[in-house]
Protein backbone atom coordinates (compact mmCIF):
# COMPACT_ATOMS: atom_id res chain seq x y z
CA UNK A 1 0.00 0.00 0.00
CA UNK A 2 1.08 3.55 -0.62
CA UNK A 3 0.58 6.51 1.68
CA UNK A 4 -0.74 8.88 -0.91
CA UNK A 5 -3.97 10.83 -0.55
CA UNK A 6 -5.36 13.40 -2.98
CA UNK A 7 -3.60 16.79 -2.73
CA UNK A 8 -5.32 19.20 -0.37
CA UNK A 9 -7.47 16.52 1.28
CA UNK A 10 -6.73 15.15 4.74
CA UNK A 11 -7.18 11.43 5.31
CA UNK A 12 -10.21 10.09 7.19
CA UNK A 13 -8.08 9.01 10.14
CA UNK A 14 -6.74 12.53 10.59
CA UNK A 15 -10.17 14.11 10.12
CA UNK A 16 -11.72 11.72 12.64
CA UNK A 17 -9.02 12.55 15.18
CA UNK A 18 -9.85 16.22 14.68
CA UNK A 19 -13.63 15.60 14.78
CA UNK A 20 -13.94 17.03 11.28
CA UNK A 21 -15.30 14.09 9.31
CA UNK A 22 -17.26 15.17 6.22
CA UNK A 23 -20.74 14.00 5.30
CA UNK A 24 -19.36 11.56 2.71
CA UNK A 25 -16.35 9.48 3.67
CA UNK A 26 -14.80 7.37 0.88
CA UNK A 27 -11.81 5.31 1.91
CA UNK A 28 -8.33 6.72 1.23
CA UNK A 29 -4.94 5.02 1.08
CA UNK A 30 -3.49 6.63 4.21
CA UNK A 31 -6.46 5.61 6.35
CA UNK A 32 -6.43 2.10 4.93
CA UNK A 33 -2.72 1.79 5.71
CA UNK A 34 -3.44 2.97 9.28
CA UNK A 35 -6.14 0.29 9.58
CA UNK A 36 -3.79 -2.42 8.28
CA UNK A 37 -1.01 -1.28 10.63
CA UNK A 38 -3.33 -1.51 13.65
CA UNK A 39 -4.46 -5.09 13.14
CA UNK A 40 -5.43 -6.46 16.59
CA UNK A 41 -2.50 -8.37 18.05
CA UNK A 42 -4.59 -11.40 19.04
CA UNK A 43 -5.80 -12.05 15.51
CA UNK A 44 -4.85 -15.19 13.62
CA UNK A 45 -1.91 -14.50 11.32
CA UNK A 46 -3.63 -16.42 8.52
CA UNK A 47 -7.33 -15.49 8.72
CA UNK A 48 -9.84 -17.30 6.54
CA UNK A 49 -13.50 -18.07 5.99
CA UNK A 50 -14.15 -21.80 6.45
CA UNK A 51 -16.73 -21.77 3.65
CA UNK A 52 -17.70 -19.46 0.82
CA UNK A 53 -20.98 -18.22 2.28
CA UNK A 54 -23.78 -16.49 0.42
CA UNK A 55 -23.01 -12.86 -0.49
CA UNK A 56 -25.06 -10.26 -2.32
CA UNK A 57 -23.23 -7.28 -3.81
CA UNK A 58 -25.78 -4.44 -4.15
CA UNK A 59 -26.01 -2.43 -7.35
CA UNK A 60 -24.93 1.19 -7.20
CA UNK A 61 -28.44 2.14 -8.35
CA UNK A 62 -29.87 0.84 -5.07
CA UNK A 63 -28.25 3.69 -3.14
CA UNK A 64 -29.75 7.10 -2.47
CA UNK A 65 -26.99 8.81 -4.49
CA UNK A 66 -24.00 7.63 -6.57
CA UNK A 67 -21.74 9.47 -4.15
CA UNK A 68 -23.11 7.49 -1.23
CA UNK A 69 -22.63 4.22 -3.09
CA UNK A 70 -18.86 4.89 -3.01
CA UNK A 71 -18.75 6.11 0.59
CA UNK A 72 -18.07 4.39 3.91
CA UNK A 73 -21.58 2.90 4.09
CA UNK A 74 -21.72 2.09 0.39
CA UNK A 75 -21.48 -0.95 -1.85
CA UNK A 76 -18.45 -2.60 -0.23
CA UNK A 77 -19.77 -2.24 3.31
CA UNK A 78 -23.21 -3.62 2.46
CA UNK A 79 -21.74 -6.54 0.50
CA UNK A 80 -19.43 -7.51 3.37
CA UNK A 81 -22.27 -7.29 5.88
CA UNK A 82 -24.39 -9.56 3.66
CA UNK A 83 -21.60 -12.15 3.74
CA UNK A 84 -21.11 -11.97 7.51
CA UNK A 85 -24.87 -12.21 8.03
CA UNK A 86 -25.14 -15.32 5.86
CA UNK A 87 -22.15 -16.95 7.58
CA UNK A 88 -23.54 -16.21 11.04
CA UNK A 89 -27.00 -17.44 10.05
CA UNK A 90 -25.45 -20.68 8.80
CA UNK A 91 -23.30 -20.95 11.94
CA UNK A 92 -26.41 -20.84 14.13
CA UNK A 93 -28.45 -23.29 12.09
CA UNK A 94 -30.98 -20.98 10.48
CA UNK A 95 -32.89 -22.48 7.58
CA UNK A 96 -32.14 -21.63 3.94
CA UNK A 97 -34.90 -19.02 3.68
CA UNK A 98 -33.65 -17.15 6.75
CA UNK A 99 -30.05 -17.35 5.53
CA UNK A 100 -31.03 -15.82 2.18
CA UNK A 101 -33.30 -13.25 3.86
CA UNK A 102 -30.65 -11.96 6.26
CA UNK A 103 -28.07 -11.96 3.46
CA UNK A 104 -30.42 -9.73 1.44
CA UNK A 105 -31.01 -7.55 4.49
CA UNK A 106 -27.28 -7.05 4.89
CA UNK A 107 -26.93 -6.03 1.26
CA UNK A 108 -29.49 -3.22 1.54
CA UNK A 109 -29.43 -2.17 5.19
CA UNK A 110 -27.62 1.14 4.50
CA UNK A 111 -28.75 1.74 0.92
CA UNK A 112 -30.97 4.71 1.80
CA UNK A 113 -28.38 6.63 3.76
CA UNK A 114 -28.00 10.29 2.86
CA UNK A 115 -24.54 10.58 4.38
CA UNK A 116 -21.95 8.73 6.47
CA UNK A 117 -22.92 10.35 9.74
CA UNK A 118 -25.56 8.95 12.10
CA UNK A 119 -28.42 9.80 9.69
CA UNK A 120 -31.41 8.94 11.93
CA UNK A 121 -34.17 7.13 10.06
CA UNK A 122 -32.01 5.45 7.46
CA UNK A 123 -33.01 2.01 8.75
CA UNK A 124 -36.76 2.46 8.15
CA UNK A 125 -36.03 4.13 4.81
CA UNK A 126 -33.96 1.13 3.72
CA UNK A 127 -36.65 -1.27 4.95
CA UNK A 128 -39.27 0.57 2.92
CA UNK A 129 -37.05 0.53 -0.17
CA UNK A 130 -36.44 -3.20 0.34
CA UNK A 131 -40.16 -4.01 0.44
CA UNK A 132 -40.70 -1.93 -2.71
CA UNK A 133 -37.89 -3.73 -4.56
CA UNK A 134 -38.09 -7.33 -3.36
CA UNK A 135 -38.28 -8.63 -6.93
CA UNK A 136 -35.06 -6.83 -7.86
CA UNK A 137 -33.24 -7.99 -4.74
CA UNK A 138 -34.46 -11.58 -5.07
CA UNK A 139 -33.50 -11.71 -8.73
CA UNK A 140 -30.00 -10.42 -7.95
CA UNK A 141 -29.67 -12.90 -5.09
CA UNK A 142 -30.81 -15.70 -7.39
CA UNK A 143 -33.65 -17.08 -5.29
CA UNK A 144 -37.26 -16.33 -4.43
CA UNK A 145 -38.04 -15.74 -0.77
CA UNK A 146 -41.38 -16.33 0.98
CA UNK A 147 -43.35 -13.23 1.90
CA UNK A 148 -42.88 -13.93 5.61
CA UNK A 149 -39.09 -14.08 5.23
CA UNK A 150 -39.08 -10.80 3.31
CA UNK A 151 -41.21 -9.14 5.96
CA UNK A 152 -38.91 -10.33 8.76
CA UNK A 153 -35.85 -9.16 6.82
CA UNK A 154 -37.44 -5.72 6.45
CA UNK A 155 -38.09 -5.58 10.21
CA UNK A 156 -34.43 -6.38 10.86
CA UNK A 157 -33.29 -3.66 8.45
CA UNK A 158 -35.56 -1.12 10.12
CA UNK A 159 -33.94 -1.57 13.56
CA UNK A 160 -30.38 -2.48 12.60
CA UNK A 161 -29.07 0.89 13.84
CA UNK A 162 -31.28 1.13 16.96
CA UNK A 163 -29.69 -0.07 20.24
CA UNK A 164 -31.70 -2.85 21.88
CA UNK A 165 -32.41 -0.73 24.95
CA UNK A 166 -33.94 1.99 22.76
CA UNK A 167 -36.50 -0.19 21.00
CA UNK A 168 -39.99 1.22 21.03
CA UNK A 169 -42.88 -1.01 22.10
CA UNK A 170 -43.65 -1.65 18.44
CA UNK A 171 -40.01 -2.46 17.63
CA UNK A 172 -39.74 -4.82 20.60
CA UNK A 173 -42.89 -6.61 19.44
CA UNK A 174 -41.47 -6.95 15.92
CA UNK A 175 -38.15 -8.16 17.33
CA UNK A 176 -39.86 -10.99 19.19
CA UNK A 177 -41.30 -12.25 15.89
CA UNK A 178 -37.84 -12.96 14.46
CA UNK A 179 -35.09 -12.17 17.00
CA UNK A 180 -32.59 -14.36 15.15
CA UNK A 181 -32.64 -12.16 12.04
CA UNK A 182 -32.23 -8.94 14.01
CA UNK A 183 -29.44 -10.39 16.16
CA UNK A 184 -27.55 -11.73 13.13
CA UNK A 185 -27.85 -8.50 11.13
CA UNK A 186 -26.70 -6.38 14.07
CA UNK A 187 -23.71 -8.68 14.63
CA UNK A 188 -22.81 -8.64 10.93
CA UNK A 189 -22.99 -4.85 10.78
CA UNK A 190 -20.83 -4.61 13.89
CA UNK A 191 -18.14 -6.85 12.36
CA UNK A 192 -17.56 -4.45 9.47
CA UNK A 193 -16.65 -1.58 11.77
CA UNK A 194 -12.96 -2.33 11.16
CA UNK A 195 -13.32 0.01 8.17
CA UNK A 196 -13.83 3.01 10.48
CA UNK A 197 -10.94 5.47 11.00
CA UNK A 198 -10.64 5.30 14.81
CA UNK A 199 -10.09 2.16 16.88
CA UNK A 200 -12.62 3.29 19.48
CA UNK A 201 -15.29 2.72 16.81
CA UNK A 202 -14.18 -0.81 15.98
CA UNK A 203 -16.37 -3.83 16.93
CA UNK A 204 -17.50 -4.21 20.52
CA UNK A 205 -19.04 -7.67 20.55
CA UNK A 206 -20.21 -7.24 24.17
CA UNK A 207 -23.10 -5.21 22.76
CA UNK A 208 -24.34 -8.18 20.73
CA UNK A 209 -26.87 -10.81 21.75
CA UNK A 210 -25.21 -13.69 19.94
CA UNK A 211 -21.63 -14.95 20.31
CA UNK A 212 -19.38 -14.46 17.30
CA UNK A 213 -17.14 -17.41 16.30
CA UNK A 214 -13.45 -16.77 16.93
CA UNK A 215 -12.51 -17.11 13.25
CA UNK A 216 -14.85 -14.39 12.03
CA UNK A 217 -13.37 -11.10 13.39
CA UNK A 218 -9.86 -11.73 11.96
CA UNK A 219 -11.37 -12.73 8.61
CA UNK A 220 -13.63 -9.67 8.64
CA UNK A 221 -10.66 -7.41 9.33
CA UNK A 222 -8.73 -8.95 6.45
CA UNK A 223 -11.71 -8.65 4.11
CA UNK A 224 -11.97 -4.93 4.85
CA UNK A 225 -8.30 -4.37 4.07
CA UNK A 226 -8.19 -6.51 0.93
CA UNK A 227 -11.46 -5.34 -0.60
CA UNK A 228 -10.84 -1.66 0.10
CA UNK A 229 -7.29 -1.95 -1.27
CA UNK A 230 -8.58 -3.60 -4.46
CA UNK A 231 -11.13 -0.83 -4.89
CA UNK A 232 -8.48 1.87 -4.42
CA UNK A 233 -6.35 0.07 -6.99
CA UNK A 234 -9.10 0.38 -9.58
CA UNK A 235 -11.24 -2.76 -9.29
CA UNK A 236 -15.00 -2.41 -9.56
CA UNK A 237 -16.84 -2.76 -6.24
CA UNK A 238 -18.11 -6.18 -7.29
CA UNK A 239 -14.69 -7.50 -8.28
CA UNK A 240 -13.02 -5.89 -5.25
CA UNK A 241 -15.19 -7.63 -2.68
CA UNK A 242 -15.69 -10.96 -4.47
CA UNK A 243 -11.98 -11.25 -5.23
CA UNK A 244 -11.05 -10.46 -1.63
CA UNK A 245 -13.55 -12.99 -0.32
CA UNK A 246 -12.22 -15.68 -2.64
CA UNK A 247 -8.65 -15.01 -1.50
CA UNK A 248 -9.72 -15.61 2.11
CA UNK A 249 -11.95 -18.66 1.61
CA UNK A 250 -10.62 -22.10 2.49
CA UNK A 251 -10.28 -24.30 -0.58
CA UNK A 252 -10.59 -21.47 -3.08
Amino acid sequence: MTHRTPPGRACLHQLASQRRLPAHQPMDRVTLQWIADNRPVNFDAAPSFPRAGLMLVPARSWFATPRQADANHGVLHNARVSLYAALLAQEYGLDSDDIAAVCAAGAVHDCRRRDDRSDPGHGPRAASWFLDHTDTVSRTLGCELPALSLHRAAEAIAVHDVPYDRFTVRQERAYRQAPHLVDVLKAADCLDRYRLPLQQWWPDTSRLRIPVPDWLPPAAFALVVRSEQARLDGATPHHAVTGARQSLTVGQ
